[in-house]
């Protein structure tokens, strides 16, 4: 019996798929919708939130003739401390017209390394409010320190007085629109750099086919 020609098995048969990569959409939308979103955000809190109004008035320490600079610009450090507590607060809620917590909430003090004032400043949504807060807490930290001006050989006296602020001191629309875009197109970076990595398809089982077959047969 003649045997057949033989010919070479092929190893994977009809049913065998070569094993590609699967093809990725492009993320760099992700970074797009991303800066739009965060933007058109930005933009709408801008517009929405009230806006905020600062004034600051300042007020210095001076020794006297018994006492020296230093002794001066440590109880300004000290004064800057006690200017937003509850004694100095307190004295100025009826000139400021508004309750305490309020004075809390909207007044903060800082002082300088290099000389002896403390800055009072106060928000408010009506500039004439911020201007008042920040002129009554610094009147009475002015009548509080100098209460024991015999003891501390320091006068306490009001430098500037605040005035009422012509523009808002929180940020514009524009402003949080630029951020929100900035945060919008940080988080869709981020979402590419943390997104799952999706393996190669699998090859499937490789079967003979029947050509293949007949060619085994032939050749036993």
């Amino acid at each position: 019996m003649t045997d057949a020609p033989h010919r070479r098995v092929s190893p994977a048969g009809p049913l065998a798929r070569p094993a590609g990569r699967v093809k990725r959409l492009p993320l760099w939308p992700l970074i797009v919708a991303g800066v739009l979103l965060g933007g058109l955000a930005g933009g709408l809190y801008g517009v929405l939130k009230t806006p905020q109004y600062s004034a600051t008035s300042y007020v210095i320490a001076v020794p006297d003739e018994m006492s020296d600079p230093s002794t001066a610009l440590g109880f300004a450090q000290a004064y800057g401390r006690v200017a937003t507590q509850i004694a100095v607060l307190g004295d100025a809620q009826v000139r400021a017209g508004v309750p305490v917590k309020v004075l809390q909430a909207s007044v903060r003090a800082e002082t300088s390394p290099d000389a002896p004032m403390v800055a009072v400043s106060a928000t408010s949504a009506q500039p004439r409010k911020a201007a008042d807060m920040a002129n009554a807490v610094a009147l009475a930290l002015t009548a509080d320190a100098n209460r024991t001006q015999a003891g501390t050989k320091v006068k306490l006296l009001q430098f500037s007085r605040a005035v009422k602020p012509t523009a808002p001191s929180s940020a514009s629309p524009k402003v949080t629109a630029l951020v929100g875009a900035s945060a919008g197109g940080l988080l869709g970076g981020l979402a590419m750099l943390v997104r799952p990595r999706r393996e190669p398809a699998e090859t499937a089982a490789t079967v003979p086919g029947p050509a293949a077959a007949a060619d085994l047969q032939g050749s036993v």
